[in-house]
């Protein structure tokens, strides 16, 4: 069976291209509906009800344009407004945060698991009972890193400046003896170069792109939504920054299909 309607995803800015990224990889039939917050980004340092009005007011209007299903590219949204999320839109709705801890429960080896993510989702505890549900024994460690996030807005992916970051952010994770290290953000696999430098080659990081594009397949066929048929893209921001083409370009590794469609929430 297909269905042509799009798969919607979301996040406050680039971060969640990298999810976009593979899930175009893996199903490149889908038609795709991607939603940047630009204009109110970063949502990690904001009110959890904030959150959860922003994250409303993105995923209705991905309704309103008949998508089939939802994925919160946004750690801090998945952490705080899931539920609300789920209530509030006739589609079925995949977070990032379970699918992470999932591939970071597989992936550990000692059970002592590192979480960085923005303040927002650090201070939800949303990876901590996400972890221990599946490990009960595994010691979590969490750390919030603020300024990540516009530095992956700026390019620095692999700045001087941003390595000095991630060493000031991580030397204590690394002291700690994590084997494992979640990227509890979207924007955070963008960093990746730096953040591994900071916590040494013994540290699997885990970033839950290829997890939830697992979770979006199984989604898909337990909803009997169907395929599509012949894969397209269109990019919507709030705030039509010439940067979010240019990095957006960079992470999806093409030309952007068609111009960013300016939208107000």
């Amino acid at each position: 069976m297909n269905d042509p309607r799009p798969v919607g995803i979301f996040d406050s800015g680039i971060g969640g291209l990298t999810v976009l990224a593979e899930l175009r990889r893996r199903f490149p039939e889908e038609q795709f509906l991607y939603l940047g917050d630009t204009a109110r980004l970063p949502y990690g340092t904001k009110s959890p009800d904030t959150v959860v009005r922003y994250a409303l007011g993105a995923a209705r209007a991905l309704v309103r344009r008949q998508i089939k299903l939802l994925v919160v590219a946004c750690n801090t949204a998945s952490a705080l407004a899931l539920a609300a999320l789920r209530e509030a839109v006739p589609v079925p709705v995949l977070g990032v945060v379970e699918p992470g801890a999932r591939a970071a429960a597989a992936a550990t080896t000692r059970r002592h698991v590192g979480v960085i993510g923005t303040e927002s989702t650090i201070a939800s505890s949303a990876y901590v009972r996400a972890l221990q549900a599946l490990l009960p024994n595994a010691q979590v460690l969490t750390r919030a890193c603020p300024l990540f996030v516009p530095l992956a807005e700026e390019g620095w992916f692999d700045h001087p400046v941003t390595r000095q970051v991630a060493e000031a952010y991580l030397a204590d994770l690394a002291q700690a003896g994590i084997d494992t290290l979640i990227l509890g953000c979207t924007h955070y696999p963008l960093l990746r170069r730096a953040i591994a430098a900071a916590v040494g080659p013994g540290v699997a990081l885990v970033d839950s792109a290829a997890a939830v594009a697992d979770q979006v397949a199984a989604d898909l066929a337990a909803a009997r939504l169907g395929r599509g048929r012949r894969g397209g893209l269109e990019l919507l921001v709030t705030d039509a920054a010439a940067r979010f083409a240019r990095i957006a370009t960079y992470i999806l590794g093409d030309p952007l299909p068609a111009p960013l469609e300016l939208i107000d929430l």
